[in-house]
């Protein structure tokens, strides 16, 4: 299966700020990927097929991890899966959050070992556990001596109002005032909306803007994709994009309903220097 790999570039800064730049060595790739129900039901077959998606990058992002033991399970099948393929990889599981039983997930991050080290451990945030249905997670990763901290977080869906929720983000500037803050994952609205003006005061600007990840049910004259949902945002200022983009996966497959046993979200990603 031949990967396609599709980048959205702008001049306007305040609407993409993913650019390229004028140099010739490649840093640190990252993705953020909302899997759908990522436990039993990823069999070898679907978890190879995720390694083989997702080797190239240098760190990993992960949503929608089943609370119960087959999503552990199937995070660690992916991370052997993915030192299967020429470098060596890490991951760490969330506990489940702390949300409605109906709610509860996990969350997760994978990285190759060579290329990324772990500051501490990955935690769920407690600040706003009470406000959030499935509270971020956060780790701090260090690259060249630079650190800098992902906050991957997975919003309650769009008729539970996530905007409620992803107000309590313009907090977290001042919650890790000495962190350098990065905030990915599936939102549920997309970046015009008005809940993450905030943010953009602060200048934490998305990568990309108005790209849809969510998957539909059926195609609509060759249109597969439904929502802008899955987001990256961050200081550019401080991090520099070197370019961003999509993975088309459900190009690979002969229909979406055998796509959708994959996940129905598209990858985000993003390639930075500090």
């Amino acid at each position: 299966m031949k990967r396609k790999l599709y980048s959205n570039r702008s001049i306007i800064l305040i609407v993409f700020i993913c650019f390229w730049a004028s140099i010739s060595i490649a840093q640190i790739k990252l993705s953020s990927w909302n899997i759908q129900h990522m436990g039993k039901s990823k069999n070898d077959e679907r978890i190879a097929y995720m390694a083989d998606l997702l080797k190239d990058f240098d760190v990993v992002a992960l949503q929608e991890v089943v609370a119960g033991p087959g999503g552990s399970k199937a995070v660690a099948r992916l991370a052997d899966k993915l030192n299967r393929k020429g470098a060596k990889w890490d991951y760490t599981i969330s506990n489940p959050t702390q949300s409605s039983p109906y709610g509860s997930e996990r969350y997760a991050y994978l990285w190759k070992t060579s290329t990324i080290q772990i500051i501490g451990k990955a935690w769920l945030d407690q600040n706003f556990v009470n406000e959030i249905e499935r509270e971020p997670f956060l780790m701090r990763i260090q690259y060249k001596g630079e650190v800098v901290t992902l906050v991957s977080f997975h919003a309650v869906p769009k008729g539970k109002q996530p905007e409620t929720e992803i107000k309590y983000f313009k907090q977290y500037p001042k919650l890790y005032p000495d962190d350098q803050l990065i905030f990915l994952g599936d939102f549920n609205v997309p970046t015009s909306h008005s809940v993450f003006n905030p943010l953009k005061k602060m200048n934490y600007l998305p990568v990309m803007a108005q790209q849809k990840t969510s998957l539909r049910t059926k195609c609509i004259q060759n249109d597969c994709l439904a929502s802008s949902y899955d987001h990256i945002f961050l200081n550019p200022e401080i991090i520099q994009v070197l370019d961003c983009g999509v993975l088309h996966f459900y190009l690979d497959f002969n229909d979406l309903k055998e796509a959708r046993r994959i996940s129905d979200h598209i990858p985000v990603w993003f390639e930075v220097d500090f």
